[in-house]
């Protein structure tokens, strides 16, 4: 009975080497804090890294609302590099807790979609 246990721990740790997340990131969500809706469009850049031993190829990027934004200043990252992804936020139009979500599409066969979130508390004036 140990051994077969032993077998399955042993395989799941091997395979799960394998399938390690590609992209590293500093942070996965931004808050931008009390913003006033006059002031116009807040960013921010999130840094990715991949952390791999291969080319991690960037197919495209989205947002949940027209009102967010991302640019990516890479399509490709190389192995240890880093690419921005900048994210605009235009709070015209809202008030209150605002969260909004951005993904980033990769050639990852451990994790295709990043995403990342967005929040602001928008003051309308």
């Amino acid at each position: 009975m140990r051994r077969i246990l032993f077998f399955i721990l042993f395989f799941l740790f091997v395979f799960s080497i394998g399938y390690a997340q590609s992209l590293q990131t500093d942070t996965n969500t931004w808050d931008f804090g009390k913003i006033h809706a006059s002031k116009g469009e807040v960013k921010h850049i999130f840094l990715l890294k991949n952390n791999s031993s291969e080319l991690l190829n960037i197919n495209g990027t989205h947002a949940s609302c027209g009102c967010t934004v991302p640019a990516i200043d890479k399509k490709a990252i190389l192995p240890k590099e880093s690419a921005n992804l900048e994210v605009r936020f235009n709070p015209k139009g809202y008030s209150g807790a605002v969260t909004q979500y951005v993904y980033v599409n990769t050639d990852s066969k451990s994790v295709p979609i990043y995403r990342f979130i967005v929040k602001a508390e928008v003051i309308k004036e």
